[in-house]
């Protein structure tokens, strides 16, 4: 019997550690072949010297369990390197189906402490890592529809954050870096689509290198600690790779403009923004004594939090 992505080539961004890591041994345990792709930095918030060794090893992993795969350095963000990543696909397995994009850093700060380089560079590894190799990717499949090479098969997998949908105090780069791919997302499904291509965006609880001082405190299956032998860590990122490997494969092509979050055995299919109320102006226009008489007992009415009552309901804010 055939794996589920037999015949199909993945990249996937951020794989050699992780949450990408797990990604990539997924993607390739179903019969993709993979392009590891790593910048290599020791530290989460990209500092250090870049190395091959993640990605390598990762690649190596993958061959050794019988699959086909390829490392490649490189810091998505910049826009030459997405392209040459994507070309690297291309050139070693004929053609690129499915772009997984995991890549990201973290610098945390208040929003009155940030600075404009810890703003900056958290938007541009992540959202910017995003769109240029989402670009080039999707370059690459229209290209070949307009060719008129029929069946083109095509997969995007982006990574947003519970911080998007809850709210991180001390993460207003990463929240604002999050949504902007869920928006990116959105656009690239309606755009894509006629080209066979889907679009989806996961929200992953995992503990990794990025969060493990965010998990510190969150009990395991014993109850603190690493779990014990032969238990599996509700966060471990072994719970997030298999959604990302069903979103990569034929069996989701109704799957497309999605948001979905996954953590610990549990998948949520998150619903786009809802009116919750409506007012209209009992005049031509608004005023703001009207505003003021319709808002202000509206917001006074509501329990506090009830803002983030979806988020709560899915388990996903901060104790």
């Amino acid at each position: 019997m055939s794996l589920p992505l037999e015949g199909l080539s993945a990249i996937v961004t951020g794989a050699g550690r992780g949450l990408g890591r797990a990604e990539a041994l997924e993607l390739a345990r179903l019969g993709a072949a993979v392009v590891v792709n790593d910048y290599g930095q020791p530290g989460r918030d990209g500092s250090g010297e870049a190395s091959a060794a993640p990605a390598e090893e990762v690649a190596a992993e993958i061959r050794a369990a019988g699959g086909r795969a390829v490392a490649h350095l490189g810091d998505v963000s910049d826009f030459e390197t997405a392209r040459a990543l994507v070309d690297l696909a291309v050139a070693e397995f004929g053609k690129l189906d499915v772009l997984v994009n995991n890549a990201g850093i973290l610098r945390d700060r208040m929003v009155f402490s940030m600075s404009e380089d810890e703003w900056d560079s958290v938007i541009r590894v992540h959202l910017k890592g995003h769109f240029n190799t989402t670009h080039f990717a999707a370059v690459h499949w229209r290209n070949r529809s307009k060719a008129g090479e029929t069946g083109v098969y095509g997969r995007i997998v982006n990574t947003s954050s519970e911080a998007f949908l809850a709210g991180s105090a001390g993460q207003p780069n990463y929240a604002a870096a999050k949504g902007g791919i869920v928006g990116l997302t959105t656009s690239s499904a309606l755009a894509l689509a006629r080209y066979g291509v889907t679009a989806n965006a996961i929200c992953p609880r995992a503990r990794t290198r990025m969060t493990e001082d965010v998990f510190a405190a969150i009990p395991t299956i014993k109850g603190g600690g690493e779990p014990g032998e032969g238990e599996l860590d509700p966060l471990s990122p072994d719970h997030v790779a298999p959604l990302v490997g069903y979103l990569a494969s034929p069996a989701a092509a109704g799957v497309n403009g999605q948001l979905l979050v996954v953590h610990g055995g549990m998948v949520a299919v998150v619903d786009r923004p809802k009116v919750s109320a409506k007012f209209d102006t009992a005049k031509e226009a608004f005023t703001y004594e009207e505003l003021d008489s319709l808002l202000t007992p509206h917001y006074a009415s509501r329990p506090a939090g009830e803002t983030f009552a979806a988020a709560e309901v899915l388990g996903l804010k901060r104790g």
